[in-house]
C-alpha cells in the first residue's frame, strides 16, 4: 500500500515542479534609469565607438616613429663578358655585398604625424562621446513615450466605469419616463468609441515598446514605473555650454584633425634623407670594404607636387570650419527653439492641471445635474464628457512633450556624464 501511494505521488510532485518552472518570472519593473543602463551597456554603436576608439589609440603608437629599417643583399661589378665574365672572384672589382639603409622623415613631419594621430583619438572620443548621448537621448525618448502610452490605458478604466455610471442614469431616466427610449443606445455608442481609442492605444503601445527594445532589449516587455522625468532646465547656463554640445564638441576635433594634416603636407616641401652603410666582400686576395652614403630628398618642383596637396588639405578644412559654423548656429536655433517650447508645454501643463480639467470635469457635472432633473437632452451630457475624456488625455500629451523636449535639452547641455 505505502508503494502504491509513494508512486502516486511522485507524478503529482514532478507536474507541481514542472507547473512552478512553466510560470514566467516575475521581471523587476523598468525605471526610465535602468533602461538608460541597459542601453549603454547594449548598444551595439557604442561597441563600435569603444572599438574605433581603441583602432585610433593604436594607429596612434607608431605615428612618429621611424619607419623600419631595410636590409641591402647584392653583388656589386659582376662581370658579364672578357676574360671574368662569369666569374664572382677573378675580377678585383666583383664584391658580395651586405648593408643596411634607413629612412628619415624631417622632423615637422614626424611631428605632425603624431599630431595627427593624437588628433584621431581625441575625435573617436568626441565622437563616441556624441554617440553615448544619442543612445541615452533615444532611451529615454521611448521609454517616456511607452510610459505615457500605459498613463492613457489605465485612464480607459476610469472611463468605462463612468461609462457604466451614465448607462445605470439614463435607464433610470427611461424608467422615470424622463428621457427617450432611443436614449438607451447613446451610453453603447459611446462605449464603442472608447472602444476604438483604446485599440489605437494598442497598436501606439506596441510602437513605443519596439522601439525601446531597441535599445534595452527584451526588458522593455517589463512594467515601467516612475513618473515622467522632470530634469532641471537653466536656460542661461545652456547657452554659454552651446560650445560644449557634443556634435559640436565632434565637429571641432574633425577640425583640429584636418589642421594637422595641413602641417603634415606643408611639412612634404621639406627635405626627407636617409642613410646607409654597406659592407662590401671580396676574394681574399683583394682587401674588402666599407661604404656609407646619404641621400636627400629635393623638392625643387612644388608647384606641381607639394603645393596641390597642401592647397587640398586648406580647402578641406575650411569645408570643416564652415560646417562647423553652420552646426553652431543650427544647434542655436535649436536651444533657442526647444526652450521656448519647453516654457510653452509647462504652462499647457500647469493650465491643464489648475483649469482645463476642473472645469471640464464641473461641466460633466452640471450637464449631468440637468440631465437627471429633466432639464436637458443627453447629447449635452456626452459633449461634455467626451471633451472631459479629450483634456485628460490631452494632459498626458503635454506631460509627454514636455518630458521629450526636457530630455533634447537635458542630454544635450545637462547631462553630467558626457
Amino acid at each position: 500500500m505505502n508503494s502504491k501511494c509513494y508512486c502516486t505521488g511522485w507524478p503529482l510532485l514532478v507536474a507541481l515542479v514542472a507547473s512552478i518552472l512553466a510560470l514566467p518570472s516575475l521581471a523587476a519593473p523598468l525605471t526610465l534609469d535602468e533602461a538608460l543602463r541597459l542601453a549603454e551597456n547594449n548598444a551595439p554603436s557604442l561597441t563600435a565607438q569603444a572599438a574605433k576608439q581603441q583602432a585610433a589609440r593604436s594607429a596612434a603608437i607608431p605615428a612618429g616613429e621611424l619607419p623600419d629599417p631595410k636590409l641591402l643583399l647584392g653583388v656589386q661589378n659582376y662581370p658579364i663578358s672578357g676574360p671574368e665574365g662569369g666569374h664572382l672572384k677573378q675580377d678585383p672589382m666583383t664584391m658580395q655585398m651586405v648593408g643596411v639603409m634607413q629612412e628619415v622623415p624631417n622632423r615637422d613631419k614626424r611631428k605632425a604625424r603624431i599630431e595627427v594621430a593624437e588628433a584621431s583619438v581625441a575625435r573617436a572620443e568626441a565622437e563616441s562621446r556624441f554617440e553615448r548621448l544619442n543612445v541615452r537621448e533615444a532611451t529615454a525618448s521611448a521609454w517616456i513615450s511607452s510610459y505615457s502610452v500605459e498613463r492613457k490605458e489605465a485612464l480607459f478604466q476610469d472611463f468605462y466605469r463612468e461609462n457604466r455610471l451614465l448607462t445605470d442614469t439614463v435607464r433610470a431616466q427611461i424608467a422615470g419616463g424622463r428621457a427617450q427610449p432611443a436614449d438607451a443606445i447613446t451610453p453603447k455608442q459611446e462605449a464603442a468609441q472608447l472602444a476604438e481609442q483604446q485599440d489605437e492605444l494598442i497598436r501606439l503601445r506596441a510602437k513605443a515598446r519596439a522601439a525601446l527594445k531597441r535599445w534595452v532589449g527584451p526588458a522593455a516587455n517589463d512594467k515601467l514605473v516612475g513618473s515622467f522625468p522632470d530634469w532641471p532646465i537653466d536656460a542661461s547656463s545652456y547657452s554659454q555650454k552651446l560650445q560644449q554640445h557634443s556634435a559640436v564638441a565632434a565637429s571641432a576635433s574633425m577640425t583640429r584633425e584636418a589642421q594637422a594634416k595641413v602641417r603634415e603636407a606643408e611639412s612634404e616641401k621639406q627635405s626627407d634623407w636617409s642613410w646607409e652603410l654597406d659592407y662590401q666582400h671580396r676574394d681574399s686576395q683583394f682587401g674588402d670594404m666599407v661604404s656609407v652614403q646619404f641621400t636627400f630628398d629635393l623638392p625643387l618642383f612644388p608647384d606641381s607636387r607639394q603645393n596641390p596637396k597642401i592647397a587640398a588639405k586648406h580647402a578641406e578644412l575650411n569645408q570643416l570650419e564652415a560646417e562647423r559654423e553652420a552646426l553652431v548656429r543650427e544647434k542655436t536655433q535649436q536651444l533657442e527653439d526647444d526652450l521656448a517650447e519647453y516654457e510653452r508645454l509647462n504652462r499647457a501643463v500647469h493650465r491643464s492641471q489648475d483649469s482645463l480639467i476642473p472645469l471640464a470635469k464641473e461641466k460633466v457635472d452640471l450637464t449631468m445635474a440637468s440631465y437627471s432633473a429633466g432639464k436637458s437632452d443627453l447629447a449635452a451630457v456626452i459633449t461634455a464628457r467626451r471633451a472631459l475624456i479629450e483634456t485628460r488625455l490631452k494632459q498626458i500629451d503635454y506631460e509627454e512633450q514636455r518630458a521629450l523636449t526636457s530630455a533634447r535639452l537635458y542630454f544635450a547641455y545637462g547631462d553630467t556624464k558626457q
